[in-house]
């Protein structure tokens, strides 16, 4: 048992749903084990001038009663600061006697990857530290908050674009975050009822892709009695082509951590679109089959992109994100109050609090492919040649746990 009397609380990297119900779920747990626990606010970069502050806000029992865990974001404030980028040869001992100047012993950290790499370097350098894990991307090799949260906002937007797309017989595309790994993008387009879903993993062959979207655009508004057709189509940023080229906006330049910014894939993959629509024949045909063909002006389907950006991660929170954030950052309190760092919460099941070593936790989790040839047999495309399902059957003698 670590004589453990105070620690900070930290959330980093971007925001998402389930962050305020860490903060909460630390504090309350805090209070709970007699562990007076402060925020350090705005991420690491709080906490690398944890040294020039004159006071931190206590995270009492009464100060967590106002922290609404239904609310996406974080009170305690985020940055996209990575501590090993900063120049400053001294900041490991900067740190230090920051903490030392309010006597933290330990810290709770929620973030994602580059988070988590940072909570790797700071347990190298003696701080005691445990990471809750959080990233909308859902990339770690453990469920973190914000996963949930964006996968049902992305689902909401792609079903309520149906509206429009049908009353304007557009085409329209909708670009979402995710960087290189296409969970949210592949859950979400599927709950929306997306008719393409386009991610990283898989390299998309447009001419595939187009075909997917003529046959269904034009089937859709030749059973429609007012001739309406649309076709949605989710696009996850980081996508390449079957060239392998990657299809992002070189002029968006990098984010704090050093990473290329990717955008551009919805604008991309829209034009492309656009151009095949117009050197297609029959789509001319079509139209004017419809009665919706007007020269010069209207000759082809209009097809659009929409980039919800932020609008996927802010909000409120999914009442899973609420509940994980909340046994999370408890869960934390209780490893530090035991003495285990350097850990990355996995979920708390029954009494039994799991974790793994941050550096594991990090490794990077991709879509499995194999599980996207299901819901091509349901008609979704995916840019590529439908593969055929062959599911492999298996018999389960009991339910596997759930975190929840």
């Amino acid at each position: 048992m670590a004589n453990i009397k105070k620690i900070g609380i930290i959330t980093s990297g971007g925001d998402c749903g389930g962050l305020n119900a860490v903060v909460k779920g630390a504090g309350n747990m805090a209070s709970s084990l007699g562990i007076e626990s402060y925020i350090i606010p705005n991420g690491y970069a709080g906490l690398y001038n944890l040294i020039d502050f004159d006071k931190l806000v206590q995270l009492t029992p009464k100060r967590a009663d106002l922290i609404n865990v239904n609310l996406a974001g974080s009170k305690a404030g985020n940055s996209r600061v990575k501590i090993k980028k900063i120049t400053d040869e001294k900041k490991y001992d900067r740190i230090k006697n920051g903490l030392k100047k309010f006597n933290l012993d330990a810290l709770l950290i929620s973030g994602g990857d580059d988070t988590g790499n940072v909570i790797v370097d700071l347990y190298k350098n003696n701080i005691p530290c445990v990471h809750i894990p959080k990233t909308m991307d859902l990339d770690l090799q453990t469920y973190s908050v914000g996963g949930d949260s964006t996968i049902n906002r992305i689902s909401s937007f792609v079903n309520d674009l149906k509206t429009t797309a049908s009353t304007h017989n557009r085409i329209i595309v909708i670009e979402v975050f995710g960087r290189y790994a296409g969970h949210t993008a592949l859950r979400g387009g599927i709950a929306g009822g997306a008719d393409s879903i386009l991610i990283p993993e898989i390299p998309v062959d447009f001419n595939i892709l187009y075909e997917h979207v003529k046959i269904t655009y034009m089937q859709r508004a030749n059973n429609s009695e007012t001739k309406s057709g649309y076709y949605i189509i989710v696009v996850a940023e980081g996508i390449k082509d079957v060239s392998g080229k990657e299809i992002v906006d070189e002029s968006a330049g990098v984010d704090a951590f050093g990473h290329k910014k990717l955008a551009g894939a919805g604008k991309y993959v829209s034009q492309g679109i656009t151009k095949k629509l117009k050197a297609d024949p029959q789509i001319k045909k079509f139209m004017k089959k419809s009665h919706i063909f007007v020269e010069g002006i209207y000759q082809i389907p209009e097809a659009r992109y929409v980039t919800p950006g932020h609008l996927v991660r802010c909000g409120h929170s999914s009442a899973y994100d609420a509940n994980f954030g909340i046994e999370g950052g408890a869960a934390g309190v209780i490893l530090l109050k035991k003495g285990i760092s350097g850990v990355t919460i996995v979920g708390v099941v029954g009494k039994q609090v799991r974790y793994l070593k941050t550096e594991d936790a990090i490794k990077q989790k991709l879509v499995d492919v194999n599980q996207v040839a299901l819901h091509e047999s349901l008609g979704i495309c995916f840019g590529r040649k439908k593969e055929a399902y062959s599911p492999e059957l298996k018999e389960i003698k009991e339910v596997p746990e759930r975190y929840m």
